[in-house]
């Protein structure tokens, strides 16, 4: 079956947040975010490594709204229920339709940093995933050096499956990094 025609919510909600796909006009919010975090986004994210403008975030942020519809990434932005104010952005990647296989990507606008809240959309975006998409693998990989981006799998429930070794370069640098290899997978 091609994705495009698979029905699943665009939106859920845990205890504090929302988690939704992107829309347009959210890009002043995520460029904003994007802005006040990238001193602590630099050492781990692509994106982060040069300064893009306010139209070139609402660019990537309208892609990815169309990207989401094609059911090529997942892209869900994370708002605070309360204040409808925006905290982060995670989703899922890489995704292998026929395996039923998604890899979580996440970054936190660093102003909300500290409070849980993106361990909860984790908890949250993994639950929807096994539920919603009925995945049969969900997967996360972040550089080892990282270990506020490590934590969340840890505390999920996520097992190590491995620490690749000089497996990709940092994309702060040009030294190669250690890629960990977090894993669930559907158990019935």
């Amino acid at each position: 079956m091609n994705p495009i025609l698979l029905n699943f919510p665009h939106e859920f909600e845990t205890e504090r947040l929302l988690l939704r796909m992107p829309m347009p006009g959210d890009g002043k919010a995520v460029y904003d975010a994007i802005n006040a975090s990238i001193n602590e986004l630099r050492p781990w994210m692509g994106f982060a490594q040069k300064d893009q403008s306010e139209d070139e975030v609402e660019i990537n942020t309208r892609e990815s709204h169309i990207s989401f519809l094609k059911r090529e990434k997942l892209r869900m932005l994370v708002f605070l229920k309360e204040t409808g104010q925006f905290v982060g952005s995670s989703g899922l990647h890489n995704i292998d339709w026929d395996v039923r296989k998604f890899e979580i990507g996440y970054w936190a606008d660093t102003r909300f940093s500290g409070k849980g809240y993106m361990t909860e959309a984790i908890a949250g975006l993994t639950e929807f995933t096994f539920t919603e998409l009925k995945a049969n693998r969900v997967q996360i990989q972040c550089d080892s050096r990282n270990g506020k981006s490590r934590a969340i799998p840890e505390r999920l429930g996520y097992e190590l499956e491995g620490i690749l070794k000089n497996e990709d370069i940092a994309v702060d640098s040009n030294q190669l990094r250690d890629t960990c290899m977090y894993a669930k997978i559907r158990t019935e």
